[in-house]
């Protein structure tokens, strides 16, 4: 069999002049993941089918001016703080700390500069039995507001089976409050419309929201609601439902929440398309996953084959800590202090390719 291999080549350049690199991993066995120094975006993913025909399971744009001009957030790495911070303001050690506000009066997924933004350096990771590129991005005390000179590193690695793992890594000079994701739109049809598609999410609690996505109180139990996804439900049962929760956002955009995982990695969710011609599994060792139906999507954005990219086209299974966890002392701790690594790791892996 093919060993895993990583290859390398230009992408373009920001519109601020910073080149930026695509670096290729092929697993040896047909699955390819595409990554950009810009954003540390996914841009491609490429997985075969039953059949044996590969497709990106992924939306991408086809060029790095769209992704910095127009992309919201399509495969990015987020941070300093993925999701949302209440009013771009948090308490920390007893100083209060504000976020420039880019959502609805809050502060999403690290501000308007978040790491989504950056050009991260890339090194190739020599390991025999992956394809892993590490990509590295320093944030100086003080970025978006928020405290500590913090040094990130995210490993993308490709194995002979096919599993994609996000290794995260951070550290810090001083107290501050971290919370990385990626934010991959996943479609295993290849297609235009996730609502065909079945999701089970393995968490047993979520966070009910207000109208600007801010949790409203401590995490609820899924039972008896269109969030008891513990079993898989076709996508569009769902999506339909009358539930205020799902109305007022249009679909999901919700935080589904485990026990703390103290490092234990374990299934949130299995994805499947119809006929179960692709399943993805995501793994992790966080304790929340952020499902978003795409609800914001709407046809303006078009891929590199032309094609709109429109509402409830694809999920987004973001795996993180809380959204507003620094205002929130009930929730699992998202503050890193000097000292101590910041370590999670997500793997996205393809029962379907063993079969």
């Amino acid at each position: 069999m093919p060993r895993p291999t990583v290859q390398h080549r230009p992408f373009g350049t920001t519109p601020g002049g910073e080149e930026v690199g695509l670096w290729r991993l092929e697993s040896g066995a047909g699955v390819h993941a595409e990554i950009l120094t810009y954003g540390g975006i996914l841009h491609a993913l490429g997985v075969p089918d039953t059949a044996g025909s590969t497709a990106s399971v992924v939306h991408s744009l086809p060029s790095v001016e769209q992704y910095a001009e127009k992309s919201p957030y399509l495969g990015a790495l987020v941070g300093r703080y993925a999701n949302r911070i209440a009013h771009g303001r948090f308490v920390l050690d007893g100083v209060v700390h504000r976020v420039p506000v880019n959502d609805r009066g809050h502060a999403l997924h690290g501000g308007p500069e978040g790491f989504d933004t950056k050009v991260w350096d890339a090194t190739p990771v020599e390991d025999g039995d992956t394809a892993a590129v590490r990509l590295a991005l320093h944030s100086p005390d003080g970025d978006m507001g928020f405290p500590g000179a913090l040094d990130v590193t995210v490993t993308y690695a490709l194995d002979a089976a096919g599993t994609l793992s996000l290794a995260y890594r951070a550290r810090t000079d001083r107290a501050t409050v971290v919370n990385l994701s990626n934010h991959a739109y996943f479609n295993l049809a290849g297609s235009t419309d996730i609502r065909d598609h079945t999701l089970r999410v393995d968490l047993p609690g979520y966070l009910p929201v207000d109208a600007d996505g801010i949790p409203l109180g401590p995490v609820a139990d899924v039972a008896g609601t269109p969030f008891d996804l513990t079993s898989p439900r076709v996508l569009a049962e769902r999506l339909g439902s009358a539930d205020p929760q799902v109305e007022a956002v249009g679909g999901f955009d919700h935080c589904w929440v485990g026990a703390a995982a103290a490092g234990t990695l374990r299934r949130a969710a299995r994805l499947a398309a119809p006929r179960e011609s692709r399943v993805m599994e995501v793994w992790t060792t966080l304790p929340g996953l952020q499902v978003y139906t795409a609800n914001q999507l709407d046809g303006s954005l078009t891929d590199a084959h032309g094609r709109p990219l429109e509402r409830h086209s694809a999920v987004c299974l973001e795996t993180q800590h809380l959204p507003d966890a620094p205002n929130r002392p009930g929730f699992p701790s998202a503050v890193l202090r000097p000292g101590t690594d910041l370590r999670s790791r997500t793997e996205f892996r393809f029962p379907h390719l063993g079969r």
